[in-house]
């Protein structure tokens, strides 16, 4: 038994959603199918959520909506009228919007954006199983409401564990499953949106609580590769990638496959295989527990900017006990999540990303941390990237680090940080923004190049 996801660019399009329909008719197995919105057709397009993000913010400007309404409803009618579907599904999804406009408006700002968002894998879910049946596939559109139930805020949205429960008895259908990926509902019947890459979540989630034998997550590549194909050329395929790599290397800017979603499947060690839509017949890459293929000690490396280090020194800070702790409540209580740490005698910086502090914000923590930790130095320092090295052979091989920091060197940049695991699984440096492709090139050349494939 099979869940697939199909992501923004396999669903954009009629002719897309042809192929989707082609894939799951080919094999039995595939029971489920988790949607993401329409993405772009081609790179001067608009995604589907874009759009729906223009309709939000115009709703809680109080502006006039009617015709970014009719934007959105035009691209399903483009898509609908290219699967020989009739007026009845675009007027469904015309009514929803309406519905969602005046609705979440009462709640509040951040609903209409969250409620106006899941509409985009809401809608075209309902349009693809209105297809499949049209064409004599039996299937079912499911609404997340159906079971889907996560937490409440201000945490960040995660499934509870009555979420699996709840969908494991889907597995008992006889028809095959259209669910939209991206959002749940907290208990109270709430909508609430995962994070980023959200219906790689989704998809992860039905394929634990329904216990897949595979999940199979359709985007627009054969593979992923071991460094960005956008500033290396022609980098090295992986076909097979473990579970803690592939954690890594999504962390840190890998962008075919969200980081979090592997937890469901981690657990119960179900296969996640990423293989592209328009091209299905290739093996893709399999993302497994313990890999049984013999490779190099580095897998891949990615890059992520977007970064700032909170720098603090204070003399004997190595004898005061409770001072890491305090520094971390401190973050804690401006709602800040941290990345990494590293620390000397006298000093430490905390690695968190850019986005989660304002002017406001940073000017109040260095003042906390001056009054309540009596630091003797608190500074932030900002544009920095996330270079990460990983491989699950690179705890036996001696002198990567070495190799990795000469490499880096010959760019000219500084490391500004480096840190190493505990499970020698991965190597983080962090450097100034502006050497970031020189630096991922100068890695994979040191690490790919040499050898012959």
């Amino acid at each position: 038994m099979k869940v697939c996801k199909f992501g923004g660019t396999s669903v954009a399009s009629a002719e897309q959603v042809k192929k989707v329909a082609a894939i799951v008719q080919s094999d039995e197995q595939r029971r489920f199918v988790v949607v993401s919105a329409p993405g772009k057709r081609d790179s001067a397009d608009i995604k589907v959520t874009d759009l729906l993000i223009d309709l939000a913010n115009a709703v809680i400007a109080g502006e006039e909506i009617e015709d970014k309404i009719q934007a959105v409803v035009k691209r399903y009618e483009e898509n609908a009228q290219g699967l020989g579907l009739d007026r009845e599904i675009s007027d469904i999804i015309e009514a929803d919007l309406r519905t969602r406009c005046e609705q979440a408006i009462k709640v509040s700002p951040e609903y209409v954006l969250d409620s106006l968002k899941a509409s985009g894998e809401d809608n075209n879910a309902k349009m693809i199983a209105m297809y499949f049946n049209s064409i004599g596939i039996e299937a079912r559109y499911v609404s997340p409401k159906e079971g889907l139930v996560v937490n409440e805020p201000p945490a960040r949205t995660m499934a509870l564990s009555e979420a699996y429960n709840n969908l494991s008895s889907l597995k008992d259908s006889n028809e095959i499953i259209v669910f939209p990926g991206f959002f749940g509902y907290t208990a109270q019947g709430v909508l609430r949106t995962f994070d980023r890459g959200g219906s790689d979540i989704t998809g992860a989630i039905l394929a634990a609580a329904v216990g897949a034998d595979i999940y199979e997550n359709f985007t627009d590549v054969d593979c992923v590769f071991s460094a960005n194909p956008k500033v290396v050329n022609n980098p090295a395929e992986i076909t097979e990638i473990t579970y803690r790599e592939m954690r890594e290397l999504s962390y840190a800017g890998f962008s075919v496959f969200h980081d979090e979603a592997l937890m469901p499947v981690f657990k119960l060690k179900i296969p996640v295989n990423i293989k592209n839509t328009n091209n299905p017949a290739s093996p893709g890459t399999r993302i497994v527990s313990e890999s049984t293929i013999n490779r190099r000690p580095v897998t891949g490396i990615s890059a992520d900017a977007g970064f700032s280090i909170l720098y603090v020194s204070k003399y004997l800070m190595n004898r005061e006990i409770g001072f890491g702790r305090k520094l971390l409540q401190i973050l804690e209580e401006e709602n800040i999540s941290y990345e990494h740490t590293p620390s000397g005698l006298d000093d430490i910086s905390v690695i968190i990303r850019s986005h989660q502090v304002d002017p406001e914000k940073e000017q109040r923590i260095v003042k906390r941390v001056y009054d309540e930790l009596h630091a003797d130095d608190v500074h932030f320092r900002h544009g920095f990237s996330m270079i990460v090295v990983v491989g699950e052979g690179m705890n036996n091989n001696t002198g990567l680090a070495a190799r990795a920091a000469t490499a880096i060197s010959r760019t000219g940049a500084n490391i500004e940080m480096i840190n190493q695991g505990s499970s020698e699984v991965s190597l983080s440096f962090g450097v100034k923004q502006q050497f970031e492709d020189a630096i991922l090139k100068a890695l994979y050349e040191e690490f790919f190049q040499p050898v012959n494939v």
